[in-house]
């Protein structure tokens, strides 16, 4: 089978090329990713869009990946190449859900997914749609196009955007069926969507008898010509009408050359158009062979420029420097001044990725103003550094099929401006204003939902580091009159552990930013540098930004962002880190005050579950417990196994719900169902008691339990069910089921409910497993397939002791970052003597 996307599959290059065209050796095109590429350009262009791609589902679970990126340049869009399902974003949506996603402006995005605005704060509209078949899920198709402000997106592109996902979920279930597995894990095919202003090239032959002046052509020359083809006389004059006054002499001279020379003659020349405008065209012509008549005959081709060519003239005479660019950074034209400006010749321009053939114009800040462009449409203008003492003034003009650029030499500025930008025509238009709105708002509804140090730490990791085109955090926190490092990522290994724990009184800009609660910018390292003399540096170049968290008034610690390039920071931006740090600093001192209560309630949990297990001969049992990641509130599973003296009992339940609540009922059903069994009572007798003591206890509340009775000797059981999950049972060859145990409903219900009893025999050799919904439940799939996932797994452990079936069952649960549900496990193994 082939693996699109894997490590034997030939990356795309920079440009844009698909595998398999002249840049990748002349290997065919992956038939995956021309599937996909096609889709996408149809739907984008039927949607009105200017980009859009697909996401496929990867190699890694509960990982996406971008597959083909129509319209706009990858390096641009790297920080979006990989999308969890489980983020907040309309692209893990739609994939979890299964419903389509339409985001008609930059407020409806904003209002719905606003940690997608935090790292693309532009005005655009988007619409996504999942790609299905059946009960397979394969990816997202996703559409970018203009933002409609006020105007939903209509129906026909509603209906055209689910009817183009559903025929490629088809399409990519019939390439699954022929053995094709259907997965990305490579980066992303880039595609360049067909221009919309091309004009079309016409090619026509005629005959020239120089000295008759007749005159003989294909309807191609008279379409050029702008004659009907019957009514054309067939002479040279008829040509000669159509040719600028000041060239019919430069026509009679080319003819003269051809005839006279043994070579093929070719000119340019301008040419009147049937709509009246002058074109240019290009005579190419020769000598006819002797023996083709008397006299001198020329014979050729003429070929229809179009306007463009004229027009492009016209830029090489002014002094500023243009270029445009197609919609994936490829150069397709350069004046001379742009050239000269840029430090190369236009044969070194034409047709390169703009990063890579001026490597400058990487800077990440100047990544964001290309991106602010080619999403929103909105002209933006910065300065950017060339060289050393070396500036030019940018303005980027975008359209529909790519960007119209113009330089120019720039004084050096009193600052160095790396990322200030002036979206629209300055820095009070409508798009600067609503990026400097999104990101400190985008951010701070992101942090709500980080409740522990880590947790925030991520966050601005993932959502502050792209918006400003940083490439490196570290955050201190203080205690006891020391900044201790709670966070890193992009500084090299060890280099940030000499400033663990410095005092207060230290001199680091670190320190000072807090203690004088004032940010402090430095544009370069060697400005650092400066300022503070012998402070160890790495090996970076680029600035630094150094920021107080102050929460309420009350010193937290303090952040600092490194960029890898030099860069300036306008008051504009100043400003927006500074509040950025504020609200940090909130979430920080928020998630302290929630690490000391969790760990007080994990205390209280774990104290309620038992710590040891009960252990008779020929049974061995292990249980796990592992709490969920989304909030503070501890939760009410729990797991037991009692010695009743005539059987041991393996018990499991669910408390409904989360917190201290949940957990003091769960406590008591623990004790209560130890008790009824401790006290001689059978399965059936046992779980009706509890239940009526539940609804004594809290009529609101309900839970759900599993009490089996095991005889060690004889492998005998007898089990109860209150709508709990059915246990799994894998027989000593391996087989493994799902059990069909009689049940009654949850507890806390109906008093007079009934629970009948099972019986079944566990051999010597078998394992018993009990879990909680945790273990198998899973965002928008049905439980049914968790269960057989973990069936499964189960299945395939083999002979492997108790304790480590038990972690390998539970490791995949564990890797999961985002669990809305405790999960409780007890497993259960019959031997013929004691292990």
């Amino acid at each position: 089978m082939t693996r699109y996307g894997a490590a034997g599959h030939t990356p795309p290059s920079a440009s844009g090329a698909v595998p398999g065209t002249a840049n990748s050796s002349g290997r065919v095109p992956d038939e995956l990713g021309l599937v996909l590429a096609q889709a996408a350009v149809q739907v984008i262009q039927a949607t009105g869009g200017y980009a859009g791609g697909v996401y496929l589902r990867s190699g890694t679970p509960g990982l996406l990946r971008l597959a083909v990126l129509v319209g706009l340049p990858g390096q641009l869009l790297r920080p979006w190449w990989r999308m969890h399902v489980n983020r907040p974003f309309p692209v893990a949506e739609a994939y979890r859900s299964g419903q389509p996603i339409n985001l008609a402006d930059a407020e409806e995005a904003m209002r719905r997914f606003p940690q997608l605005m935090a790292g693309l704060p532009f005005p655009f509209g988007s619409l996504y749609a999942p790609m299905t078949s059946g009960r397979d899920k394969f990816g997202v198709l996703v559409v970018l196009r203009p933002a409609t402000p006020g105007i939903p997106v209509g129906h026909a592109d509603r209906r055209r955007m689910i009817d183009a996902a559903e025929r490629l979920g088809t399409a990519l279930a019939e390439l699954a069926a022929d053995g094709t597995t259907v997965e990305w894990n490579g980066e992303p095919l880039l595609v360049q969507m067909p221009a919309t202003t091309t004009q079309q090239v016409r090619i026509c032959h005629f005959d020239w008898d120089v000295d008759s002046g007749t005159l003989t052509g294909d309807e191609d020359l008279c379409a050029i010509l702008g004659i009907d083809p019957a009514g054309f006389p067939g002479t040279i004059e008829a040509l000669s009408v159509r040719v600028a006054p000041e060239d019919v002499y430069g026509l009679w001279t080319v003819a003269r050359q051809a005839a006279e020379s043994t070579r093929p003659v070719v000119r340019r020349m301008r040419l009147l158009g049937a709509d009246g405008q002058a074109r240019l065209v290009e005579l190419s012509c020769r000598r006819a062979p002797h023996g083709s008549g008397p006299g001198r005959r020329l014979s050729g081709h003429l070929v229809d420029l179009g306007t463009g060519p004229i027009v492009a003239e016209a830029p090489d005479r002014l002094p500023e420097g243009i270029f445009s660019l197609d919609r994936v950074g490829r150069i397709t034209y350069a004046n001379h001044s742009a050239a000269s400006l840029l430090g190369r010749t236009r044969p070194e321009l034409m047709g390169r990725v703009l990063w890579e053939v001026l490597p400058w114009f990487a800077h990440p800040a100047y990544e964001d103003h290309y991106r602010a462009a080619l999403l929103s449409h909105d002209s933006v203008h910065f300065l950017a550094r060339r060289a050393a003492q070396e500036w030019l003034s940018v303005s980027l003009y975008p359209g529909h099929d790519g960007i119209t650029v113009t330089v120019t030499a720039a004084e050096k500025p009193a600052y160095a401006p790396g990322s200030v930008a002036t979206p629209g025509r300055g820095l009070g238009s409508p798009a600067y204003r609503a990026a400097a709105l999104y990101r400190p708002v985008a951010l701070a509804i992101a942090l709500t939902e980080a409740v522990t140090a880590r947790q925030v730490s991520a966050v601005v990791t993932e959502e502050l580091l792209p918006a400003f085109g940083g490439r490196q955090l570290a955050i201190y926190v203080l205690s006891e009159r020391h900044l201790y490092l709670a966070w890193e990522t992009g500084f090299p290994k060890g280099f940030l552990d000499r400033f663990d724990g410095v005092a207060l009184d230290a001199r680091l800009p670190g320190v000072e930013t807090l203690t004088t609660g004032r940010p402090i910018f430095f544009e370069s390292m060697e400005r650092l540098a400066d300022a503070y003399p012998g402070i160890p540096l790495d090996a970076s170049v680029g600035a630094r930004a150094f920021l107080p968290l102050i929460a309420s008034g009350r010193p937290v610690g303090s952040c600092i962002l490194g960029f890898d390039q030099p860069r300036g920071f306008s008051p504009e931006e100043r400003t927006v880190l500074t509040a950025l740090a504020g609200l940090i600093a909130q979430a920080l001192e928020r998630a302290r005050r929630y690490d000391t209560e969790a760990a007080l309630a994990r205390g209280l949990q774990d104290a309620l579950l038992p710590h040891r297990l009960p252990v008779l001969g020929n049974v061995d049992t292990v249980g796990r417990y592992l709490a969920g990641t989304q909030g503070m509130d501890v939760g009410g599973d729990w797991y037991d196994v009692i010695d009743t003296g005539r059987g041991l009992a393996l018990v499991i339940g669910d408390v409904q719900g989360h917190g201290v609540a949940a957990a003091a009922t769960m406590g008591q059903l623990r004790s209560a169902v130890r008790a009824f069994a401790l006290a001689g009572l059978d399965p059936q007798q046992v779980m009706g008691g509890t239940n009526r003591l539940l609804i004594g206890l809290d009529p609101g509340q309900f839970a759900s339990c599993c009490y089996i009775v095991l005889d060690p000797e004889t492998g005998a059981t007898q089990a109860v069910r209150a709508g709990h999950p059915q246990p799994l049972l894998r027989h000593p060859d391996g087989r493994t089921e799902v059990l069909d145990l009689a049940g009654g409903v949850v507890l806390g219900v109906d008093a007079g409910a009934s629970y009948p009893v099972t019986g079944l025999r566990l051999e010597p050799g078998a394992v018993l497993a009990l879990y909680t919904d945790g273990l198998v439940e899973e965002a928008g799939a049905d439980i049914d397939v968790g269960i057989d996932r973990l069936r499964s797994t189960l299945a395939s452990i083999g002979s492997a002791t108790l304790t480590d079936t038990a972690d390998r069952l539970i490791r995949e649960a564990r890797q999961a970052t985002d669990r809305p549900d405790d999960i409780a496990l007890l497993l259960a193994a019959r031997w013929t003597e004691a292990p």
